[in-house]
């Protein structure tokens, strides 16, 4: 099938562009051109730990000396700051050019029927509008707010507060950290969920498009393969969460007798689960996949056994075959061709999911957890197990 005109206007999605973005356009942080993923990164990163660190420096609870955990020996608050909250930034410009231009695609590429493409652009302007929900954005502020409002100042002063307590209770840099640094970490962990979410109805709404999916195309995923990098564009996210997580139990291990051996049920799941968001959204085509490739099943199995059946009677019993066009077609060409195409049909996956997804999904999930892993255990020790296990 030839590929159909599409209006790009109707189907132009952006995961990004939503009221929060145009706020910090209004605030002059983000460009009238681009982005400005990595200037804003740099500026709230700064925003969030260079007043916390100048304190600590000024009341000498930046390095060891009077503090018995100084600031530096806090992973969890540094991580957040240098680290986490840039990455959530810069997945702005991440998640846009990985999910930019796959809606079109659909349509590009035949998936969508050509007297459906209408209702894709129904469904995309339907997202357009979900998007930019501003009740949303209230939720998630109001979360933040009481989050930060009701959190146990007492509890975190032992544990992660520590280095910012004195003779007058908990100073400046501990309060900036519970007031700016911890709530701006959390708002932009929840508009990206908010954004997830976003992107598995987007692709739900499409799946129940009655999408033409093709059983016989090479990518085994009915044409659906071009959807596979999608987790990359959470990739980032994952990264700073599982840095935050790592960060805590890197700490605990090294300053709190913590051992990676009671740990390692805890790394395991961790992994797991955060890989498992990121592949969230894949899940939306699974059962068009399979309502696929039951039918391939039947119809490529029909096809092959008619073929089968041809092909016998003409060169084994000699005679003259009714449907002499399946012997001559040359799309089908000999018997090796027609059992290929049968396998291909019949061989396609429940998901589009291939190595490129699975690596996007584990790999920003576990690399955190084997730093902080490598605290107590060397790497190369760690590495060596894992692949004695895989061996």
């Amino acid at each position: 099938m030839g590929m159909q005109p599409v209006d790009a206007s109707a189907l132009t999605f952006s995961l990004v562009r939503d009221p929060f973005f145009r706020l910090q356009r209004a605030l002059r942080l983000v460009p009238r051109q681009g982005m400005g993923s990595l200037r804003r990164a740099v500026f709230f990163a700064l925003l969030a730990w260079v007043p916390i660190a100048v304190w600590a420096y000024l009341r000498d609870r930046l390095l060891p000396g009077v503090a018995p955990e100084p600031l530096l020996s806090h992973f969890a608050v540094n991580v957040r700051c240098l680290l986490a909250i840039p990455l959530l930034v810069l997945s702005d410009s991440l998640a846009e050019s990985v999910l930019g231009p796959l809606v079109p695609r659909f349509a590009e590429m035949g998936l969508v029927p050509a007297d459906r493409v209408k209702n894709l652009s129904e469904v995309v302007g339907g997202m357009n509008r979900l998007r930019d929900r501003k009740l949303a954005w209230l939720l998630i502020a109001g979360v933040v707010a009481l989050a930060t409002l009701t959190g146990d100042v007492r509890a975190q002063q032992v544990d992660i507060l520590n280095w910012a307590v004195g003779e007058g209770g908990l100073g400046f840099g501990g309060w900036w950290f519970l007031l700016v640094a911890r709530p701006l970490f959390l708002g932009l962990l929840l508009a990206w969920s908010w954004r997830l979410f976003l992107v598995i109805v987007l692709f739900r709404r499409i799946a129940a498009l009655d999408l033409r999916l093709k059983p016989q195309h090479p990518d085994r995923a009915g044409g659906l393969g071009f959807v596979e990098p999608v987790p990359w564009g959470f990739a980032f996210v994952n990264l700073a969460l599982s840095s935050v997580i790592a960060s805590h139990i890197a700490h605990e291990i090294l300053y709190h007798g913590a051992h990676v051996a009671s740990l390692k049920a805890f790394f395991v799941v961790t992994i797991v689960l955060l890989a498992l968001v990121a592949l969230a959204p894949l899940l939306a085509f699974m059962g068009p996949l399979m309502r696929a490739k039951a039918r391939a099943r039947i119809e490529y199995g029909k096809l092959a056994g008619h073929h089968a059946s041809e092909v016998h009677a003409r060169w084994v019993e000699g005679k003259t075959v009714e449907d002499e066009a399946i012997l001559m077609a040359p799309e089908l060409g000999a018997s090796a061709d027609v059992e290929a195409l049968y396998t291909c049909a019949t061989g396609m996956r429940a998901l589009p999911l291939g190595k490129s997804s699975l690596l996007a999904a584990l790999i920003p999930a576990a690399l955190p957890m084997l730093v902080a892993a490598s605290v107590e255990v060397p790497i190369k020790q760690i590495l060596l197990k894992i692949l004695g296990t895989v061996a």
